[in-house]
């Protein structure tokens, strides 16, 4: 009989405090050029690269499950959090379980080797937590273990160099005491943010894995806050609430899909980190989350232009928390929650197994940033007004990191007057 190993507690605490912005119109023209300066001189950037495809896809094909779990409700998680956890649960995995877990990751592991994953997680991780300037973004993961369950030094040295890896011993037979140890602990690491992650601990778990990210951005430039009034929100034929609305007018990047009835508005954070804004038409919602994928939003980047616009934005507070077994068991990753799990990688023998997996993730939306904007934008003045578009009805956003070109986060807000 395999020991329940609770090991995964997996977590990503967010927080992106949005600020709206007008990008500038020079900024499609040096996207490209910055990126290949600044990808030149790091590197780490192939290895991480490397792993871009398969996060994408893996993001998506997480994205669709979760929405068919939660068909009405709001959705947020952050894919790049989960992708990293489950690679370092890899790097304690053997035979079956691995390639389960590395394959259900979306890699196919005749064109990429088990070193070039954990290699480009690891320049993944330092690249998203060292950003250039603007966005806050911090990584990590944890494990916390039972005093008599000794890890090996391999797989603790290996899942520190490479993945950031802090370990704890954690007194599981005091269910409460190890509650507070591994909540003061996330709380701490996502500034706040994630609180009472764990609850109801088995006194029989020798072992859990945190995984964290925590996101902080401000828009390029702010909506001003004496323009955010109270609009209704469409939450569905029978549901209308009243949430406070953002406005600002100006030159935003702008495309409309007429393939999938959606607007996609695109809004850049100081920094690296980029949110998608995407409104599908009436009675497209499900058809949209059902058919994105990766190319849909290289398509949308690919056909962006500005354009000028009043936009209206729902200023937000949600956040998700899921047990996400049952999810990544439909996505091929199933041994490694049954008594056929191997993870004697991690201590010598094979009688671990994980029992549960949670994720949180969390964000707010708001007007203004902790800095100012330093540049001041002229009024556009114009004889006739500019077209509307105000996302007054369930929408997607979707929040990447231009460097990495990595998915950090995606929500879909079908009401954003409820918090969780």
């Amino acid at each position: 009989m395999k020991t329940t190993f609770y090991i995964s507690l997996l977590l990503a605490g967010l927080q992106a405090l949005a600020h709206g912005q007008l990008p500038p119109n020079h900024r499609n023209g040096h996207d490209s050029n910055e990126h290949k300066h600044h990808m030149h001189h790091r590197g780490e950037a192939d290895a991480c690269l490397k792993l871009v495809p398969n996060n994408a896809d893996f993001a998506f094909q997480f994205f669709k499950e979760v929405t068919l779990e939660a068909p009405n409700k709001n959705i947020f998680f952050s894919p790049v959090s989960i992708s990293t956890a489950f690679a370092m649960l890899a790097l304690g995995a053997r035979s079956t379980t691995q390639t389960q877990i590395l394959e259900g990751l979306t890699f196919n592991l005749t064109d990429i080797q088990e070193k070039e994953i954990h290699e480009g997680f690891h320049n993944l991780i330092h690249m998203l937590s060292h950003p250039e300037n603007g966005v806050h973004l911090n990584m990590g993961n944890a494990i916390f273990l039972k005093e008599k369950l000794k890890p090996l030094q391999k797989f603790v040295d290996d899942a520190k160099a490479l993945y950031q890896l802090e370990a704890f011993t954690t007194d599981f037979n005091n269910p409460r005491e190890a509650e507070k140890q591994i909540n003061d602990y996330i709380e701490r690491k996502t500034h706040g943010k994630i609180t009472n992650l764990v609850k109801d601990l088995d006194p029989q778990a020798v072992m859990l894995l945190a995984s964290f990210v925590f996101f902080k951005g401000n828009w390029e430039q702010p909506f001003e806050p004496e323009h955010t009034e109270v609009r209704e929100f469409f939450v569905d034929a029978e549901t209308t609430v009243k949430v406070p609305m953002m406005y600002q007018t100006g030159r935003f990047d702008f495309y409309f899909d007429e393939e999938l009835s959606c607007t996609v508005v695109r809004l850049h954070y100081n920094g690296s980190a980029t949110a998608f804004l995407v409104l599908p038409a009436k009675g497209k919602m499900k058809h949209l989350e059902q058919t994105l994928v990766k190319e849909t939003i290289q398509e949308w980047s690919d056909r962006l232009f500005q354009s000028l616009m009043s936009l209206y934005f729902p200023k937000f507070s949600i956040s998700g928390s899921y047990e996400i077994t049952n999810t990544l068991r439909k996505m091929g990753i199933v041994d490694v929650f049954t008594d056929q799990a191997d993870l004697s990688g991690i201590t010598g023998a094979p009688e671990l197994k994980v029992s549960k997996v949670v994720h949180k993730a969390a964000l707010d939306v708001d007007e203004t940033g902790t800095e100012a904007a330093a540049a001041t934008a002229a009024e556009i003045v114009t004889m006739s007004l500019p077209p509307t578009i105000e996302f007054n009805r369930p929408f997607l956003m979707l929040i990447f990191d231009r460097d990495t070109n990595s998915t950090l986060f995606i929500g879909k807000i079908v009401n954003p007057a409820v918090t969780s």
